[in-house]
């Protein structure tokens, strides 16, 4: 123990040693030393003794030519490292790099990349998305291409959506959109209109999600330029797209693209087409059935309203709702709000928000608190009327034109033979 703590009192601190590389006169030789007394560094695992190299790198009397090849060759070094001492290094090598970040572009981007792998793995999403976006990717100091930066955008935003951050996912995914061309990598397009999707999804803008998802599960395999997507991965953007489907709010919309989901010979195959199929039918969803299918929902998709309910039950209310207008004729709040679960009063303001919407046609008689809904016949028959009145009136108006006119009718007795 004697002779260890001897040994330890003798050896050279780490200023001093920098101090004697400093002393040698030919530069080569000095990075030289530098760049062993790091991999030495490196090699003992010596944290202190590298933070101390930085803030020598990085001090004013020092040359950037001899720093920026050292620190070129800590950066590659840095993987020898345990996990916790490469985060212990980087995070403290990008505090007193950040000031002089335009010496040290490259290498920074380098660490941040790295550290910000280091935090993904650990699941730390804002962590690492926020290591992501201080990189310089439009300083001007380095010409980058365009493909390194649609990645990093996209790759940012996945981290945001990741920590249920859809804002700041949007942001990072249209800078991306910006620079995209048809130069641009096919996997890093697909991987854009993944990441967009989910945007919408989470914004619980549903049917357009939806579409957005179908389209994915459409991606030609034959395609050799294309990007590769195996059979798993298009199923899991068909049910993504059916999910946002029944998600999204009843109405004429979505009852044509649950039409096109329907027809789909695959959809039979998903763990939700029960759903799907009676969502498509416009047949009552009963509890039981609507539970087991919010046990395949993200926590987004149950996200609770202004008024109390969930996403899922506000789409199963107005389903129900369309449902009830193909059956009945007309139906009192108190009748309508027992067979969809809610209250009279919210029925009367769920069914007055769809019919104002376009998304049911129907009529109010608060009078009486009983709604009437229009169906598909009448809807024909007030159709063919108002063409009928439209035709009448052209009538009117051209019989006029030929009293006041006479050479008129003539043309069109012309014209018509």
């Amino acid at each position: 123990a004697l002779s260890f703590g001897a040994d330890l009192r003798r050896a050279p601190s780490a200023a001093a040693m920098f101090e004697e590389v400093t002393a040698i006169a030919d530069q080569k030789t000095r990075i030289d030393r530098y760049k062993e007394l790091q991999a030495t560094f490196f090699r003992n695992g010596q944290v202190a003794q590298l933070n101390s190299l930085i803030d020598h790198m990085v001090s004013e009397d020092m040359s950037v030519i001899i720093s920026r090849q050292v620190i070129t060759e800590f950066v590659s070094l840095l993987t020898s490292l345990s996990q916790e001492r490469i985060k212990e290094v980087a995070v403290y090598a990008l505090e007193k790099l950040q000031p002089r970040v335009v010496s040290f572009e490259e290498q920074v981007t380098v660490i941040r990349e790295r550290l910000a792998a280091i935090y993904e793995a650990e699941e730390n999403w804002a962590a690492a998305a926020k290591t992501l976006t201080a990189i310089p990717l439009d300083s001007g100091n380095r010409v980058l291409d365009d493909n390194y930066k649609v990645e990093k955008y996209v790759h940012i935003a996945q981290l945001y959506l990741e920590d249920d951050e859809s804002v700041q996912a949007e942001a990072y995914i249209n800078r991306a959109s910006l620079l995209l061309s048809p130069e641009t990598e096919p996997g890093l397009k697909l991987r854009h209109k993944v990441c967009y999707a989910r945007i919408l999804d989470s914004k619980r803008k549903f049917l357009e999600a939806a579409l957005r998802y179908y389209q994915l599960s459409q991606v030609d395999q034959s395609d050799a330029a294309g990007p590769k997507v195996d059979d798993a991965e298009l199923m899991q953007a068909l049910t993504c797209a059916a999910t946002c489907a029944i998600l999204a709010p009843a109405g004429p919309q979505r009852s044509r693209f649950l039409a096109t989901l329907y027809k789909d010979e695959r959809s039979a195959r998903l763990p939700t087409f029960s759903v799907l199929e009676k969502t498509f039918m416009e047949r009552v969803l009963e509890k039981a059935e609507v539970d087991r299918f919010a046990e395949k929902l993200m926590p987004h998709q149950m996200a609770k309203l202004d008024d109390g309910s969930t996403v899922l039950e506000r789409a199963v209310i107005e389903h129900n709702m369309l449902s009830a207008s193909k059956i009945y004729t007309n139906i009192s709040f108190d009748q309508l709000g027992a067979l969809v679960g809610i209250a009279p009063e919210r029925a009367e303001q769920i069914a007055s928000k769809m019919i104002s919407d376009g998304r049911m046609t129907a009529t109010i008689d608060q009078v009486d608190s009983v709604i009437d809904f229009q169906t598909e016949s009448e809807s024909m028959t007030n159709w063919d009327a108002a063409i009928a009145r439209v035709a009448h009136k052209t009538e009117k108006i051209v019989l006029r034109a030929v009293d006041k006119h006479p050479f008129l009718g003539a043309s069109l007795g012309a014209s018509t033979g």
